[in-house]
């Protein structure tokens, strides 16, 4: 069975076909895709409250996927624009949506609840978390009992995984919660949005300033980890010190989360390509047993064990492979139903 597996992500749009065997041939455009593929896999990052598990995409799904996007604009938006075009370039392919949110579903109430009045918690508001297919990937490549995953890219979390099951992560209700990303704000005290508000600040600002202007690129003006490596700037020196705290306190977070941590793990495009935020990352987290190997982090590209040898906890770099959890997915669901 050959699945078109689609990643809308809030950078980018990958397209490859995943055969039977894992292995994957990319294309550049939909246009490219080959028309005897048995299904199409589409990630979508925001299942809301409905959607915990892969589902065959029909009107009344596509209505309330929709709904779903003011959650998570820069990244439903885009999935909705993709499905809708390869509905269309392949007609009667099963469309199956495969959902970031899914792999969340198991963090308990005490983590996913925000201390708020009922009739707010009655409107669906809680802690989601994002990036599920790619800590599951990793989950299912690292698999010890007290695991952290930090999915470094454009959008970026820390979660914590317990015998392969989400028991806390750092976004929530939307994509913007946590810690800071390349363009997006993470958390910010609810009280200084409300003054800005107040001082004249309009919704839509404020929502282009949080989703777009902040993060690495509101400290640095730039979000290229590369760039902000070799930059003299003060600014760009803030920006890695914000970010490697904000990182490691979030570690911390999800230690505590766990009762202790066996194994560490760095992915997505930061994760898997900056050694130096790898360093300072593990740098912090030293009371934690936590010690890599200099020279070895440096040369790694994933997979690859960066760990010192005295170190307590496993400290490995994995290649995010969103694409291979979307297809087996959407195997399954295609078999299941026949």
């Amino acid at each position: 069975m050959r699945v078109l597996v689609v990643n809308a992500g809030s950078t980018s749009l990958k397209l490859a076909v995943v055969a039977e065997n894992e292995a994957v041939d990319p294309i550049a455009t939909l246009e490219d895709a080959p028309r005897d593929v048995d299904a199409v896999a589409h990630r979508i990052v925001h299942g809301g409250s409905s959607f915990h598990e892969a589902t065959l995409v029909d009107d009344d799904v596509e209505r309330r996927l929709h709904e779903l996007t003011e959650l998570a604009p820069l990244h439903n938006a885009p999935a909705l624009e993709a499905l809708r075009e390869a509905h269309a370039r392949l007609p009667g392919t099963p469309q199956i949506a495969v959902f970031d949110t899914a792999f969340h579903a198991s963090i308990p109430a005490e983590a996913s609840t925000y201390a708020l009045p009922a009739r707010f918690r009655e409107l669906g508001i809680r802690r989601y978390g994002f990036h599920g297919l790619s800590v599951q990937w990793a989950s299912e490549r690292v698999p010890v009992l007290r695991l952290v995953v930090c999915h470094l890219g454009g959008g970026c979390s820390v979660t914590a995984v317990k015998d392969g099951r989400s028991v806390d992560t750092t976004m929530g209700l939307t994509p913007l919660e946590g810690v800071p990303m390349a363009t997006r704000s993470g958390s910010v005290d609810p009280g200084a949005l409300l003054y800005l508000l107040r001082r004249g600040i309009g919704r839509d600002e404020l929502d282009r300033a949080l989703e777009h202007e902040s993060g690495l690129t509101g400290l640095a003006g730039s979000a290229d980890m590369r760039t902000l490596e070799r930059s003299p700037d003060p600014g760009a020196k803030l920006a890695l010190d914000v970010f490697v705290y904000r990182i490691a306190s979030a570690v911390g977070a999800m230690t505590t989360a766990l009762g202790g941590l066996d194994a560490l793990v760095f992915t997505a495009g930061i994760g898997e390509n900056s050694a130096l935020v790898r360093q300072r990352v593990c740098e912090r987290l030293g009371y934690l047993g936590v010690e890599i190997d200099e020279a070895v982090n440096v040369e790694a590209c994933a997979d690859a064990e960066i760990s010192g040898a005295g170190s307590r906890v496993r400290v490995i770099v994995v290649k995010s492979r969103e694409d291979l959890i979307m297809a087996r997915a959407a195997r399954e669901f295609v078999r299941g139903s026949a």
